[in-house]
């Protein structure tokens, strides 16, 4: 089976904070896309030593690096289970979370660097099996996501601009801390 490419969401098919966000996706790939991603989000955590993981952070209010990770593998969680929903035509509205919640219940500071990063691929691999599977019909279908609508497309690309939006913080502002 030939598989189609998603196609670029438009507006209206995710949340207007995250317009900025999946702009800066690239393509009309996002299985691709994600799995392309990954590659390069690995690589660049990997890069970072345990204790430098554990103990930066760019302002005293922030996440250290562990946090980060963890709050990407969890963020990725929901937005996959609110595209499977919706790609499955569950009707019924998805709630929102609070990512600052879902990071203080967490433990993430302590556990292994190299077990947050095994985590967020497995998840990743899970996206990308739910995602290598719809059809283009399923791409386009819609739902309501915590009070805003939005497509499995729109939900998946929210996936990866989420993604970039956290990397791009890590490489501004948590890479200088670390390398000087």
């Amino acid at each position: 089976m030939n598989r189609e490419p998603s196609g670029r969401p438009q507006a209206g098919e995710f949340a207007h904070y995250a317009q900025s966000d999946i702009d800066a996706v690239a393509g009309d790939d996002i299985v691709r896309t994600l799995a392309v991603q990954m590659t390069e989000t690995l690589a660049v955590f990997r890069s970072v030593e345990e204790d430098a993981a554990s103990r930066i952070r760019y302002a005293p209010d922030k996440w250290n690096l562990k946090q980060v990770i963890g709050h990407l593998a969890d963020d990725e969680r929901i937005f996959a289970y609110r595209a499977l929903c919706v790609a499955r035509r569950d009707a019924r509205p998805l709630p929102g979370f609070e990512e600052k919640d879902y990071v203080n219940a967490a433990r993430f500071e302590e556990l292994p660097l190299e077990e947050l990063l095994e985590d967020l691929r497995i998840v990743r691999e899970g996206s990308i099996s739910l995602f290598r599977g719809l059809t283009p019909e399923a791409w386009l279908r819609n739902g309501t996501v915590n009070g805003y609508q939005a497509s499995v497309r729109g939900l998946a690309f929210h996936i990866a601009g989420h993604e970039l939006h956290h990397m791009r913080i890590v490489r501004d502002k948590y890479l200088p801390l670390i390398r000087h």
